[in-house]
């Protein structure tokens, strides 16, 4: 995966969009809108599937939404040991990021995958000292941006 600051991004014209991009994006207006409630039920309604979702999720947004939000989701694999949730939210959040979701798999063979969802409007770091950061805590094995919104 490229360094979120080494990534190029481009303002496109709906009608150059793939069908599942559009379809894409009008899930998540439903999930948003709270028209629907699952992602399940968001890709049923407009004929999606859902791997079509996934995968195009992180990566297509309506240009107001981008210019809005400073969204950044970095996925990071962690030692399984006693505090270390504790610790990298403590990293997290002394760069005044605002943490909006976690997602936590269950530790097999000591490892444990987690994934952020961070608001970074007020981040007084760059994004790479951010990383950097979280790279250097012991228990933390690598770091990746896996998507992220107007920085």
């Amino acid at each position: 995966m490229k360094n979120v600051a080494d990534q190029r991004y481009y303002l496109v014209r709906e009608d150059v969009l793939t069908d599942a991009m559009q379809k894409t994006l009008e899930a998540k207006h439903l999930l948003q809108t709270g028209a629907v409630t699952s992602i399940w039920d968001a890709v049923k309604q407009v004929d999606l599937s859902r791997s079509a979702f996934y995968k195009y999720r992180d990566a297509v947004f309506p240009f107001h939404s981008i210019v809005q939000e400073r969204i950044l989701t970095v996925f990071l694999q962690l030692e399984d040991r006693k505090g270390t949730l504790a610790r990298l939210l403590s990293t997290v959040t002394d760069t005044h990021c605002n943490v909006l979701t976690i997602h936590q798999t269950i530790p097999i063979q000591g490892r444990a995958n987690v994934t952020l969802s961070l608001d970074v409007t007020a981040m007084d770091v760059e994004l790479d000292e951010l990383i950097q950061n979280l790279k250097k805590l012991d228990f933390v094995e690598s770091a990746e941006v896996i998507s992220s919104g107007a920085l």
